[in-house]
């Protein structure tokens, strides 16, 4: 067993730390705000740490789950983050959505004091960190991935090195674009049927199963119907994630037409208030009353 260090307990990190402790790894949580470390603590054991620094003495692995390429830097760098604290040897294991560019940048100050450094952004929602069902997509190398393959693995059902440091994040990027596509269609296929007055559990018992299936069909199709968006993965967070996609193409000469299209829709929903909808709402849009 490892010893561990989690920070950043958003509703990915929480129950991700969870997995990691409940496996028999002993961890120490950092949160921001520390009545969540707290919170966890009265739940699972373990400790909590006042700073980044303080939560990495003397453990093999850290994981971070935090919000984006800023709050990486804020608890990977600096006097308190946890670069400062971690010894040779050891290994950096990044969650968080973020870019290619400041994966690189972070590897880059690990290898300069002996840490490895692993980009490992997740997929499968609150509900797949929860149920310990993530897919996670690595950046690293094979020797550094083998080493923390057994650790991440509580809390996946599929742990894949894509290749060096940087393609996790690229390779997220890949997935957000198609969700973003997927999305789009499933909302206007449901949204004909509806009006076509079709039975829709019948609809879906057809065709889920065909060529048009999708984890997206399988687990948001009815809540969609419902009008159910008060969960899941929020507006707010997906139009963050295509932010930096959008970068990452410009400086790749891509053409994203179709996700420039799902971002604007997001960006309507946003504006009428309903950032933290889950993405399915993207079907409001096709209502007319």
């Amino acid at each position: 067993m490892k010893r561990c260090a989690f920070v950043g307990l958003g509703v990915m990190g929480y129950p991700m730390a969870g997995h990691l402790h409940t496996a028999g790894h002993q961890t120490t949580v950092y949160n921001r705000t520390a009545s969540r470390a707290k919170a966890w603590v009265e739940e699972h054991g373990g400790v909590m740490a006042a700073t980044p620094v303080d939560a990495v003495e003397g453990v093999d692995v850290v994981m971070m789950c935090v919000g984006n390429d800023d709050d990486v830097r804020s608890v990977a760098l600096g006097d308190t983050g946890v670069l400062a604290g971690m010894v040779p040897g050891s290994t950096l294991v990044d969650h968080t959505t973020a870019s290619a560019e400041v994966a690189r940048e972070v590897a880059a100050a690990a290898a300069e004091i002996g840490v490895s450094f692993v980009d490992a952004p997740v997929s499968g929602g609150q509900a797949g960190a929860e149920n310990g069902q993530l897919s996670i997509m690595c950046g690293g190398t094979p020797e550094v991935f083998a080493g923390i393959r057994p650790v991440i693995d509580v809390y996946a059902k599929a742990t894949v090195l894509v290749g060096p440091v940087g393609h996790g994040q690229l390779t997220k990027m890949v997935n957000q674009i198609c969700i973003g596509g997927l999305i789009q269609g499933l909302a206007e296929a449901l949204d004909f049927a509806r009006r076509a007055a079709l039975d829709l559990d019948q609809v879906l018992a057809a065709i889920s199963k065909g060529a048009s299936g999708s984890w997206q069909m399988d687990n948001r199709a009815h809540t969609m119907l419902e009008r159910h968006f008060d969960h899941g993965f929020a507006i707010d967070w997906m139009r963050k994630d295509f932010s930096i996609v959008f970068d990452e193409a410009e400086r790749l000469g891509a053409s994203l037409p179709f996700t420039k299209l799902a971002d604007r829709n997001y960006e309507q929903l946003q504006e009428q208030g309903h950032g933290r909808w889950d993405t399915s709402a993207v079907i409001e849009l096709l209502r007319e009353d």
